[in-house]
Protein backbone atom coordinates (compact mmCIF):
# COMPACT_ATOMS: atom_id res chain seq x y z
CA UNK A 1 0.00 0.00 0.00
CA UNK A 2 1.51 3.29 -1.00
CA UNK A 3 1.82 5.93 2.07
CA UNK A 4 -0.55 9.39 2.02
CA UNK A 5 1.41 12.29 1.27
CA UNK A 6 1.80 13.38 4.73
CA UNK A 7 3.39 10.18 6.05
CA UNK A 8 5.50 10.08 2.98
CA UNK A 9 6.66 13.32 3.81
CA UNK A 10 7.13 12.43 7.17
CA UNK A 11 9.30 9.41 6.64
CA UNK A 12 11.57 11.97 4.12
CA UNK A 13 12.37 14.44 7.10
CA UNK A 14 12.84 11.15 9.12
CA UNK A 15 15.28 10.32 6.83
CA UNK A 16 17.10 13.69 6.15
CA UNK A 17 17.45 13.94 9.51
CA UNK A 18 19.21 10.45 10.39
CA UNK A 19 21.42 11.50 7.60
CA UNK A 20 22.18 14.58 9.48
CA UNK A 21 22.93 12.99 12.57
CA UNK A 22 25.01 10.75 10.54
CA UNK A 23 27.47 13.44 8.97
CA UNK A 24 27.77 14.97 12.54
CA UNK A 25 28.92 12.29 14.12
CA UNK A 26 31.39 12.04 11.36
CA UNK A 27 32.19 15.46 11.37
CA UNK A 28 32.59 15.84 15.76
CA UNK A 29 36.03 16.10 17.25
CA UNK A 30 37.80 12.63 17.45
CA UNK A 31 40.73 13.60 19.67
CA UNK A 32 41.94 15.18 22.26
CA UNK A 33 45.57 16.68 23.11
CA UNK A 34 46.74 16.40 26.18
CA UNK A 35 49.26 14.43 29.19
CA UNK A 36 48.44 10.52 29.57
CA UNK A 37 49.85 9.43 33.25
CA UNK A 38 50.49 5.47 33.37
CA UNK A 39 52.51 2.98 35.60
CA UNK A 40 55.17 0.84 34.64
CA UNK A 41 53.86 -2.96 35.48
CA UNK A 42 57.53 -4.09 37.02
CA UNK A 43 56.67 -7.76 36.79
CA UNK A 44 55.00 -7.50 33.21
CA UNK A 45 57.31 -4.98 31.81
CA UNK A 46 54.14 -3.32 30.78
CA UNK A 47 52.95 0.28 31.10
CA UNK A 48 49.16 0.49 32.83
CA UNK A 49 47.01 3.41 32.57
CA UNK A 50 46.67 4.88 35.45
CA UNK A 51 43.38 4.85 37.05
CA UNK A 52 44.34 8.14 39.33
CA UNK A 53 45.34 11.82 38.38
CA UNK A 54 49.19 12.78 39.42
CA UNK A 55 47.43 15.19 41.88
CA UNK A 56 46.09 12.25 44.18
CA UNK A 57 48.14 9.22 42.81
CA UNK A 58 50.81 8.15 45.68
CA UNK A 59 53.68 6.23 44.26
CA UNK A 60 55.67 3.78 46.49
CA UNK A 61 59.22 3.79 46.59
CA UNK A 62 61.05 2.10 43.70
CA UNK A 63 57.82 2.72 41.78
CA UNK A 64 57.90 3.50 37.70
CA UNK A 65 55.39 6.13 36.49
CA UNK A 66 55.47 7.67 33.16
CA UNK A 67 53.94 10.41 31.19
CA UNK A 68 53.41 10.42 27.31
CA UNK A 69 51.65 13.41 25.54
CA UNK A 70 49.93 12.50 21.97
CA UNK A 71 46.23 12.67 20.52
CA UNK A 72 45.12 9.90 21.82
CA UNK A 73 41.42 8.19 22.21
CA UNK A 74 40.86 7.17 26.17
CA UNK A 75 42.53 4.83 27.90
CA UNK A 76 41.98 1.61 25.21
CA UNK A 77 44.10 3.45 22.83
CA UNK A 78 46.22 6.56 24.06
CA UNK A 79 49.49 6.09 23.22
CA UNK A 80 52.72 4.53 25.74
CA UNK A 81 55.78 6.15 27.28
CA UNK A 82 58.23 5.50 24.76
CA UNK A 83 61.85 3.58 26.11
CA UNK A 84 61.99 0.80 28.71
CA UNK A 85 64.56 2.13 31.48
CA UNK A 86 63.84 0.61 35.06
CA UNK A 87 64.02 2.02 38.29
CA UNK A 88 67.07 0.58 38.84
CA UNK A 89 68.78 2.40 36.13
CA UNK A 90 66.70 5.74 36.56
CA UNK A 91 67.67 6.20 40.22
CA UNK A 92 71.03 4.28 39.59
CA UNK A 93 72.48 7.77 40.88
CA UNK A 94 70.02 8.61 43.73
CA UNK A 95 70.72 6.90 46.82
CA UNK A 96 68.08 6.31 49.42
CA UNK A 97 67.09 8.23 52.58
CA UNK A 98 65.60 7.84 55.34
CA UNK A 99 61.77 9.55 55.68
CA UNK A 100 62.40 9.66 51.76
CA UNK A 101 60.98 7.91 48.77
CA UNK A 102 62.48 7.85 45.08
CA UNK A 103 60.14 7.62 42.60
CA UNK A 104 61.69 7.04 38.86
CA UNK A 105 60.12 9.36 35.94
CA UNK A 106 59.47 8.69 32.50
CA UNK A 107 58.81 11.82 30.32
CA UNK A 108 57.95 11.35 26.77
CA UNK A 109 56.88 14.52 25.20
CA UNK A 110 55.22 12.76 22.04
CA UNK A 111 56.25 13.83 18.34
CA UNK A 112 56.10 16.28 15.99
CA UNK A 113 52.75 15.36 14.88
CA UNK A 114 51.21 15.29 18.17
CA UNK A 115 52.43 18.53 18.76
CA UNK A 116 50.16 22.10 18.96
CA UNK A 117 50.72 23.89 15.56
CA UNK A 118 53.72 26.38 16.48
CA UNK A 119 55.47 23.93 18.84
CA UNK A 120 58.10 21.48 18.96
CA UNK A 121 58.78 18.87 21.39
CA UNK A 122 61.71 20.09 23.77
CA UNK A 123 63.27 16.31 23.22
CA UNK A 124 62.73 13.81 20.76
CA UNK A 125 63.30 11.18 22.98
CA UNK A 126 62.16 10.82 26.38
CA UNK A 127 63.54 11.78 29.51
CA UNK A 128 64.03 9.88 32.56
CA UNK A 129 63.84 11.18 35.99
CA UNK A 130 64.85 9.77 39.67
CA UNK A 131 62.42 11.92 41.84
CA UNK A 132 63.34 11.64 45.97
CA UNK A 133 60.53 13.01 47.65
CA UNK A 134 58.20 12.84 51.32
CA UNK A 135 56.96 9.40 51.97
CA UNK A 136 53.34 10.93 51.89
CA UNK A 137 54.07 12.82 48.40
CA UNK A 138 52.06 12.04 45.62
CA UNK A 139 53.57 11.93 41.75
CA UNK A 140 52.34 16.00 41.38
CA UNK A 141 54.87 16.46 44.08
CA UNK A 142 57.54 13.94 42.73
CA UNK A 143 56.92 15.32 38.91
CA UNK A 144 57.42 19.45 40.65
CA UNK A 145 60.70 18.39 42.00
CA UNK A 146 62.14 17.44 38.66
CA UNK A 147 60.46 18.84 35.91
CA UNK A 148 59.09 22.01 36.20
CA UNK A 149 57.48 24.19 35.27
CA UNK A 150 54.47 22.41 35.64
CA UNK A 151 50.84 23.72 34.56
CA UNK A 152 47.46 22.54 35.29
CA UNK A 153 44.25 23.96 34.84
CA UNK A 154 41.68 25.21 37.12
CA UNK A 155 40.27 21.68 37.21
CA UNK A 156 43.51 20.03 38.39
CA UNK A 157 43.90 18.52 34.90
CA UNK A 158 48.09 18.50 34.00
CA UNK A 159 48.32 20.67 31.00
CA UNK A 160 52.09 21.43 30.38
CA UNK A 161 55.27 19.29 31.98
CA UNK A 162 59.07 21.12 31.95
CA UNK A 163 57.04 24.21 30.19
CA UNK A 164 55.81 22.24 27.47
CA UNK A 165 53.16 22.61 25.60
CA UNK A 166 53.25 26.54 26.42
CA UNK A 167 49.18 26.79 26.14
CA UNK A 168 46.21 24.54 25.57
CA UNK A 169 45.30 21.72 27.38
CA UNK A 170 43.30 19.11 26.28
CA UNK A 171 41.92 20.50 23.32
CA UNK A 172 40.13 19.04 20.75
CA UNK A 173 41.40 17.71 17.75
CA UNK A 174 40.30 16.66 14.14
CA UNK A 175 40.63 13.53 12.51
CA UNK A 176 44.59 13.31 11.34
CA UNK A 177 46.65 14.67 13.38
CA UNK A 178 48.69 13.19 16.22
CA UNK A 179 50.17 9.79 16.43
CA UNK A 180 47.51 7.98 18.38
CA UNK A 181 44.06 6.75 17.49
CA UNK A 182 41.40 8.61 17.34
CA UNK A 183 37.39 8.88 18.87
CA UNK A 184 34.93 11.42 20.89
CA UNK A 185 36.73 11.42 24.12
CA UNK A 186 37.90 14.40 26.13
CA UNK A 187 40.64 14.43 29.42
CA UNK A 188 38.58 13.50 32.65
CA UNK A 189 40.02 15.64 35.54
CA UNK A 190 39.17 12.89 38.24
CA UNK A 191 40.89 9.97 36.94
CA UNK A 192 42.82 11.36 34.28
CA UNK A 193 41.21 9.09 31.54
CA UNK A 194 39.20 10.85 29.04
CA UNK A 195 35.11 10.58 29.06
CA UNK A 196 33.63 8.06 26.85
CA UNK A 197 31.28 8.97 23.81
CA UNK A 198 27.87 10.31 24.88
CA UNK A 199 28.92 11.38 28.25
CA UNK A 200 28.33 15.37 28.31
CA UNK A 201 30.67 17.32 26.26
CA UNK A 202 31.59 14.52 23.75
CA UNK A 203 30.92 16.56 21.03
CA UNK A 204 28.21 14.12 20.01
CA UNK A 205 24.79 14.80 18.81
CA UNK A 206 22.86 16.78 21.28
CA UNK A 207 20.25 15.53 23.04
CA UNK A 208 17.83 17.81 21.56
CA UNK A 209 18.57 16.12 18.07
CA UNK A 210 18.14 13.06 19.18
CA UNK A 211 14.65 14.21 20.84
CA UNK A 212 13.38 15.71 17.43
CA UNK A 213 14.56 12.88 15.23
CA UNK A 214 12.12 10.69 17.85
CA UNK A 215 9.43 13.12 17.60
CA UNK A 216 9.50 12.77 13.68
CA UNK A 217 9.70 8.69 13.58
CA UNK A 218 6.73 8.59 15.96
CA UNK A 219 5.24 10.90 13.69
CA UNK A 220 5.36 9.75 10.48
CA UNK A 221 4.65 6.19 12.00
CA UNK A 222 1.04 7.67 13.57
CA UNK A 223 0.81 8.87 9.86
CA UNK A 224 0.82 5.64 7.84
CA UNK A 225 -0.91 4.06 10.37
CA UNK A 226 -3.73 6.69 9.89
CA UNK A 227 -3.41 6.24 6.32
CA UNK A 228 -3.97 2.46 6.55
CA UNK A 229 -7.04 2.98 8.52
CA UNK A 230 -8.57 5.13 6.47
CA UNK A 231 -7.61 3.07 3.23
CA UNK A 232 -8.91 -0.21 5.19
Amino acid sequence: MTPSRPALSALLVLGALLTVLGTAGQAQAVGYRYWSFWDRDTAGGTWVYATQGPSTARPSDGDVQGFRFSVSEDSKHSAKPRGESGFAAICAKTPAREGAKRVALVLDFGTADDAPDGSTPPDPSPRTACARVGEDATTADALAAVAKPLRYDTNALLCAIAGYPRTGCGEAVSDGAGSGDRSTASPDTASQAPRRAGEPGDGGPSVGLVAGIAAVAVLGAAAVLRARRRRG
